[in-house]
């Protein structure tokens, strides 16, 4: 299980947003800020990486081998504690040159291993193509919000985020 606090905004303000759409109303205000979200968690589903930096809470059990956390890329692992009262001795944590976070858990049961991920220290920081393709997100999904248009999302928003696609075999 996964649980992650997202900093209050968004790596595109709706001003930003509006400016590319080039509306000048605020009655979609809302409309667009969902938007906004929804394009950033595409973003961060399709590279595998968390954007901006967070706190991540997340439960490992116990196999004897070791297992990679769940966002990416980790910055730091802060604690390891265990879930029931027993203590987490038997617990290795690693972070990998490609920032995978690691958890070997052989006692106890089930440990809570909170860490921080992202790729930027703040908004300012995700790069720049990574924010154009959410804009292109945001204006594709505002577009086609009726049912109409491309089924997909434009072929420009995948060839923005490729290179920061993070792959996994196995």
């Amino acid at each position: 299980m996964v649980d992650a606090d997202l900093p209050g905004t968004e790596p595109v303000s709706v001003v930003e947003a509006k400016v590319w759409l080039r509306i000048e109303h605020s009655t979609e205000d809302a409309l667009i800020a969902g938007l906004i979200r929804t394009a950033r968690t595409l973003c961060e589903a399709f590279t595998r990486q968390a954007l901006i930096a967070r706190g991540v809470r997340e439960t490992v059990s116990a196999c004897g081998d070791w297992q990679r956390l769940g966002v990416t890329p980790v910055r730091a692992i802060t604690s390891v504690t265990a879930v029931d009262s027993a203590p987490a001795d038997g617990v290795e944590t690693e972070i990998d040159a490609n920032g995978d976070g690691w958890v070997r858990v052989r006692a106890p049961k089930q440990v809570r291993v909170t860490y921080s991920a992202g790729l930027a220290s703040d908004w300012n920081g995700v790069p720049e193509p990574l924010r154009q393709g959410i804009i292109r997100l945001v204006a594709h999904l505002y577009a086609t919000r009726d049912g109409s248009g491309e089924a997909g999302p434009p072929a420009a928003v995948s060839a923005l985020w490729r290179p920061w696609r993070r792959m996994r075999l196995g």
